[in-house]
């Protein structure tokens, strides 16, 4: 009853919104922007510290339905155990990634922690990880009790299906998809795809400049599936220490 009263209203509202003009954006639907990653690929962290806040900077996020996927071209193997392309340490800060999204589901509130981790992993310095709580004043249980647990294990299995189960099939990470279509290796002019796929009025982030593709690039980094295990498959001691607390409280 409350959540048909709730959806009844929501409904009402977005008519009102744009019968009233209050603003264009209410009208037409979000476009969907879905990155596929691993926590540990120079070329995700590079996409998410770089590029991706771009889209909050210049009010594109207005019309984005922005997710994050944290599995990339993780190997599920059998008894639902992970094979990581970077290591234990990726599968880790994966999980850790996986369940900030599950307990802080606003985009205004897990994409800053995990811009916050991936600005670590950027700058080669991702075993400090936990100092992201208390930079953004987060509560570090929420996510620890997650990892600890078989909670977030059971995150991660899902994102592995969902990635998994794409048409077509993901060849490397980053892996950009809008509204359904995979950018491949165009995915560093995302903005100009958004702007492309938006149905609605002009809006502030969609300038002529961004609606230009920029097509046939040079080169595009990626993290290739099926490729050698890189430097940063060495777990960090910091991770190593707290993965053997966690081990010893489960079994206390």
């Amino acid at each position: 009853m409350g959540s048909s009263f709730q959806r009844t209203v929501s409904i009402f509202l977005a008519f009102f919104l744009c019968f009233i003009q209050i603003s264009p954006i209410y009208c037409e639907e979000k476009v969907s922007l879905t990155l596929y990653y691993e926590s540990l690929c120079p070329y995700c962290s590079n996409f998410i510290v770089n590029y991706l806040p771009k889209i909050f900077k210049n009010g594109l996020i207005d019309v984005v339905d922005l997710k994050l996927v944290p599995w990339g071209n993780t190997k599920l193997q059998a008894n639902n155990t992970f094979k990581c392309q970077h290591g234990k340490a990726e599968c880790f800060l994966d999980t850790v990634e996986a369940c900030a999204i599950d307990a802080w589901p606003d985009l205004n509130e897990h994409f800053p922690f995990i811009y916050c981790v991936e600005s670590l992993v950027f700058h080669k310095n991702y075993t400090q990880w936990e100092t992201c709580f208390e930079k953004l004043n987060l509560k570090a249980e929420l996510v620890k009790d997650c990892v600890g647990s078989g909670q977030g294990k059971e995150l991660e299995l899902r994102y592995a299906a969902e990635t998994n189960a794409l048409q077509p099939p993901h060849k490397y990470v980053p892996w950009v998809v809008v509204d359904g279509q995979p950018l491949y290796d165009e995915y560093m002019d995302f903005m100009s795809y958004i702007c492309k796929a938006y149905k609605g009025a002009p809006v502030p982030g969609c300038s002529s400049t961004v609606n230009v593709i920029k097509m046939g690039r040079k080169f595009t980094p990626f993290c290739l599936m099926h490729t050698a295990t890189s430097k940063l498959s060495t777990i960090g001691s910091a991770i190593t220490s707290w993965m053997n607390r966690v081990n010893l409280a489960a079994s206390a």
